[in-house]
């Protein structure tokens, strides 16, 4: 079974990794012309040169040559040799600090109350009951609590272009926010939602949703 869902996505939203079990979200853009599949062949290199030859990057690379597989594109030695060729670049920043505080909870004779919710009866109240909740912490008990925690955003870009001419076919980007800053997790991940229904419709954005692997 796939890993991969994908649905129509609003403008880009924050985006929340809690754990290696939580399911990778990501914001795909693609523009594309792509020529079907008809003994096309690609040849994929680093935006940054820096990169070339690589074994990080020969690692990512060899991740979006079998998607480019599976799709009936076929490998070249070359770029000299290919009919289309795939420059990428992948990053994540530095990330961002994001402070939460949580309400506490106080036992009243009114029982649970929020600005959503007022049923009657004795039970536990705050003033945040049914209302916003933060998917990384919960809240305290008795006094609030203020937490902090690191979003870190991630993108993948890819363009594809025709060899014989530099004519672009594919220019896509797949963005995401997580706790996790590791590109080794990060990228592969980045790269399965670039390719989820690829090549997409051109000018469509969607949000990518990439199950955990079961070995984790």
């Amino acid at each position: 079974m796939s890993r991969r869902l994908f649905t129509l996505a609003a403008p880009i939203a924050m985006l929340a990794i809690a754990a290696c079990t939580t399911p990778f979200r990501a914001d795909v853009a693609r523009f594309q012309q792509m020529p079907a599949p008809q003994g096309e062949s690609f040849y994929i290199q680093p935006a940054d040169e820096a990169l070339a030859g690589g074994l990080e990057f020969a690692t990512y690379a060899n991740l979006v040559a079998l998607e480019l597989g599976e799709y009936g594109y076929a490998a070249a030695p070359s770029a000299q040799d290919a009919t289309l060729v795939v420059t990428m670049q992948y990053s994540v920043d530095d990330g961002r600090e994001r402070i939460v505080t949580s309400p506490g909870f106080h036992r009243g004779f009114w029982g649970y109350r929020s600005a959503f919710y007022r049923p009657w009866g004795w039970g536990w109240r705050s003033p945040y009951h049914f209302g916003w909740y933060d998917p990384f912490f919960d809240s305290g008990f008795g006094y609030p609590r203020v937490r902090s925690y690191t979003l870190y955003t991630s993108e993948l870009e890819l363009r594809i272009d025709r060899a014989s001419n530099g004519e672009s076919v594919f220019e896509g980007r797949a963005r995401a926010r997580s706790r996790n800053d590791a590109l080794t997790e990060l990228v592969p991940n980045l790269v399965e939602a670039m390719f989820t229904g690829f090549p997409g419709n051109s000018g469509e954005e969607v949000r990518i949703t990439v199950m955990p692997r079961e070995d984790g």
